[in-house]
Order: C-alpha cells, then sequence, then structure tokens
C-alpha cells in the first residue's frame, strides 16, 4: 500500500525559524519581518495581506538572496535521507506551505515529488500580489485531496508533518500525523509528537507505529 507524506516548510522542515524570517535575514530586515510575522501570528493579518506587505518591504529583493536564505536556513537533518527512504518504498512526498512558492519549489531538487506554496509575484518584484494565489490553512487539504487524487490514493493514506495552526485542518482529516516541535494547535490533534532537530527521527515514530 502506497502512502503520501505531506510535510509543512516553516517551523516543521525548518527549525525554528521561516522561509520569510530567512529572506529578511539577507536583506537586513529581521525586526520590520518579525513585526510582520507576530502580526500573522496574532491573526490581525491574513496570509493575502502578510504577502502584500512583505513584498511592499522586501522591494530589493534578488534571486542570489532567496537562494543564500534557502541555503542559509536552519533545516532539520535527514530530510534527504528520509523523503528518499520514502520514495524507496513506492511512497510519496509533498511540501505544502503558506510561504512562497519560489522558495518552497526548491526541496524539489532534494526529492519531494510536489511542493506547493503561495504564487506570490517572481524576483525581483515588478508586480502585485494576486490575492487568489496565496494559499490558507484550508488549501492544505485541497491540496492534499488534488494529490491525493493525481496519485491514485486517499485521505486514509495520508501522513501530516506540521507545527502550528496552519496544520491543525489537515491533521483532522488524515489519520495519521506528527506535529513537530510544534504548538498546541497541532499537538492537541496529532498522533505522535516530536522535539528535536532531526527529521529521521520523527519519521521513526510513524515508521514504528
Amino acid at each position: 500500500m502506497s502512502r503520501l507524506h505531506v510535510f509543512d516548510l516553516d517551523g516543521t522542515l525548518i527549525h525554528g525559524s521561516a522561509a520569510a524570517v530567512e529572506i529578511a535575514r539577507q536583506l537586513g530586515l529581521e525586526a520590520e519581518t518579525g513585526e510582520l510575522e507576530r502580526e500573522f501570528a496574532a491573526g490581525r493579518l491574513t496570509p493575502s495581506q502578510f504577502a502584500e506587505r512583505a513584498v511592499a518591504l522586501w522591494t530589493d529583493l534578488t534571486e542570489a538572496q532567496v537562494a543564500a536564505a534557502f541555503a542559509g536556513a536552519p533545516w532539520l537533518a535527514g530530510i534527504e535521507e528520509v523523503w528518499a527512504a520514502i520514495r524507496a518504498r513506492g511512497e510519496r512526498v509533498a511540501v505544502i506551505s503558506l510561504s512562497p512558492a519560489f522558495f518552497v519549489r526548491r526541496l524539489l531538487d532534494w526529492g519531494a515529488d510536489a511542493a506547493h506554496g503561495s504564487q506570490w509575484p517572481a524576483v525581483p518584484f515588478r508586480e502585485r500580489v494576486d490575492p487568489a494565489g496565496i494559499l490558507d490553512a484550508s488549501a492544505k487539504v485541497r491540496i492534499t485531496d488534488t494529490l491525493c487524487a493525481r496519485y491514485g490514493l486517499g485521505r486514509a493514506d495520508c501522513v501530516a508533518y506540521g507545527d502550528s495552526m496552519s496544520d491543525a485542518e489537515l491533521f483532522k482529516v488524515v489519520p495519521v500525523s506528527v506535529a513537530v516541535n510544534a504548538d498546541h494547535h497541532v499537538r492537541d490533534v496529532a498522533t505522535h509528537a516530536y522535539l528535536g532537530t532531526d527529521l529521521r527521527e520523527a519519521h521513526a515514530l510513524v515508521a514504528a507505529a
């Protein structure tokens, strides 16, 4: 039997940080972007409002800085090894994140079968954000269903990995989930919980079940 393993990005694959934080560090705009992150976490900004304000703030962002942000992020250890093992069993790997797709898609090179993020304007930013392309928590369920249909699977064949409120809806509709360094929004609904910095250890909770 095949399965689809769905991974969140910010706070899950990236330990204690997020794509936006790492990009802001490259631009020297940590404080300003940090304030946006806090407003978003508090529910005072929608995902599209966050994207609009970040695009207005990151006017000088370049592809080289995006690459540097990706390379310098505090990734969990063992990501490529875990994904290779999953795919060797004939199972699938997907990353679904509210972060910019231009950052998320770089994980295809690490072995993900699919990588979905919000559709921000191309870098360098010359266009406005289209709110219709910005993902929210419900999009994680919708995209998972689309991927299941593509791979001939159902929700019962899915494993979800996440850390925060944006993952809670997905955790509630799949049978197996791993809260990775998570807050109570997903810890309370997860079937497994992991604290640490190695994806191999988190994945072992699923393999041992």
